[in-house]
């Protein structure tokens, strides 16, 4: 007669159910833990021996077997010591077996008995309650994430001495309360109205955000680029309850969650430095875990100084940038991560900083120029939807007192362009398009219609510009959301000569 406690692996941002096996047999002593185990899962046989001992239990002096299953599942980390011990005490008596029934039960142990944190509990808790369990243990500092899962019993552990008694019946463990998911608006950092100047700038973030469009800034030293970008959360739309969840899967499985923070309610900002891997960048390791690119799902992905990235590390981001996944694949097998980001870029002109500027001359050749800029290929300008340049910013409007438009307004217009999209698209077969950069060939040619006098200003714009077909399809959808900002049905030539001047020069990038 064995005992079985139930568990759950991660393998991507999926929970798959473990079966936790426990046997003791008459032999020397020791524990064996079969079933693909890595080395940490190895680990617990000394972690559970001490943590039980420690916590005034006696630990069979036998040989105990321990199968993890199914075997076709590599199971890493540290996250099955607290089922292996529950599996040892029912095996010997010391818990009756019907108490563990229709549970799941994860956590690490410390030698002395205490559960520590765990990554991964919010999909593990969606799993438990797919898979019809009625209530999971976890590590009593994870329950609040666990409890973002509704219909479903959380109880926090905080050792393993107090999850005997409540389970031998001596003691009360109150279940943690099922959280209410709260997606109000985002503390401002940099409101809009404090930057000074950059009109047209602040137009074309207000364009990127309303439909969820790449965009690059070109400008010298200090213009405000950083400042422009470290803004945009403030002016992107609040994200659903549905985003918001899948947001805190990702950050929970790359154990990147703010601590006492059991959901990420604002949309992600991430700012990598140029000297990142490609493997940190897109994700990677031997078990793959979350790149950047995933990290800023729903949010913003931020490139500073552009052209100082690994050339390796930019070209990994194109099938990314249009799939919106991206899938990492290993010998144990593959994961596949969201990633619908916004890409927002910012570089120098050239390597001084200061070519075109109209008021400090540039130091560099022309070829070091070209070469510089060529550090950027093509095929990636070609899938950023906005360029804007950036010039430096005039002593009039720094020392002036005109305060511009708050950022909490220009969310409001850029919500009520978000709301078009979304009832465009619910109507639709489109159920996939969250924004109008998410469109593909056949939601443009269905709600991306040109009147005649915008075909001939489009035909004349490929002749000139030398666009390509993937550039034409991303001049329509920013034109899309310029008419959906001025609440527009359908597209003006206006809107379309608009979307045409983000499009780079041909004798600039």
């Amino acid at each position: 007669m064995l005992s079985r406690v139930y568990s759950c692996a991660v393998i991507g941002l999926e929970g798959v159910v473990v079966e936790v096996e426990v046997d003791i047999t008459a032999g020397k002593g020791g524990v064996t833990i079969v079933g693909l185990p890595d080395a940490a899962v190895q680990e617990s046989r000394e972690r559970v021996f001490s943590a039980v001992r420690n916590v005034g239990l006696t630990f069979p002096r036998k040989r105990v077997i321990v199968n993890l299953a199914p075997a076709s599942v590599r199971k890493e980390g540290p996250y099955y010591d607290l089922p292996i011990a529950v599996g040892v005490m029912a095996m010997t008596g010391a818990i009756p077996a019907e108490s563990i029934e229709s549970t799941m039960i994860v956590g690490e142990l410390s030698l002395d008995g205490t559960v520590r944190h765990a990554r991964g509990i919010l999909p593990m808790a969606a799993t438990a309650r797919q898979q019809g369990f009625k209530r999971i243990f976890v590590p009593a500092s994870d329950a609040p994430e666990a409890a973002l899962i509704p219909d479903l019993e959380v109880i926090p552990v905080a050792s393993l001495s107090e999850l005997y008694e409540y389970l031998s019946g001596n003691r009360e463990i109150n279940p943690h309360p099922t959280i209410e998911v709260d997606t109000s608006a985002a503390t401002v950092a940099t409101d809009f109205q404090e930057i000074r100047g950059q009109e047209h700038v602040k137009r074309a973030f207000e364009v990127a955000a309303a439909g969820g469009h790449n965009l690059i800034m070109v400008g010298p030293p200090g213009s405000g680029k950083t400042l422009l970008a470290r803004a945009l959360p403030g002016i992107l739309p609040n994200m659903s309850v549905d985003e918001s969840l899948d947001v805190t899967r990702i950050y929970s499985v790359a154990d990147a969650l703010p601590p006492e923070t059991p959901m990420i309610r604002h949309r992600p900002f991430r700012a990598p430095h140029h000297t990142i891997s490609h493997a940190g960048l897109v994700g990677g390791g031997n078990w793959p875990h979350p790149g950047e690119i995933s990290l800023a799902h729903r949010g913003v992905l931020f490139l500073d100084e552009l052209p100082e990235f690994g050339s390796r590390v930019l070209e990994v981001m194109r099938q990314p940038i249009e799939d919106k996944v991206v899938t990492i694949s290993r010998a144990q097998g593959s994961s596949t991560f969201p990633a619908n980001f916004m890409l927002v870029a910012a570089m120098n002109p050239c390597p001084c900083g200061y070519f075109g500027d109209s008021q400090k001359p540039c130091t560099c050749s022309p070829s070091t120029v070209t070469k510089y800029q060529k550090r950027i290929s093509g095929p990636l300008l070609d899938r950023i939807d906005i360029h804007i340049e950036v010039p430096r910013v005039d002593y009039e409007k720094l020392s002036g007192d005109r305060v511009g438009e708050s950022s909490e307004t220009i969310r409001a217009r850029i919500q009520a362009a978000r709301d078009r999209q979304t009832a465009r698209y619910a109507n639709s077969d489109s159920k996939h398009v969250v924004s109008n950069a998410d469109m593909r060939v056949k939601e443009i040619r269905e709600h991306c219609k040109l009147d005649d006098q915008s075909q001939s200003l489009m035909r004349s714009a490929m002749a000139q510009l030398q666009l390509s077909a993937r550039a034409y399809h991303r001049v329509l959808k920013l034109a899309r959301t310029i008419a959906d900002l001025g609440g527009c049905d359908e597209i003006q030539p206006t809107h379309l000569a608009e979307a045409l001047q983000y499009r780079p020069k041909l004798n600039s990038m």
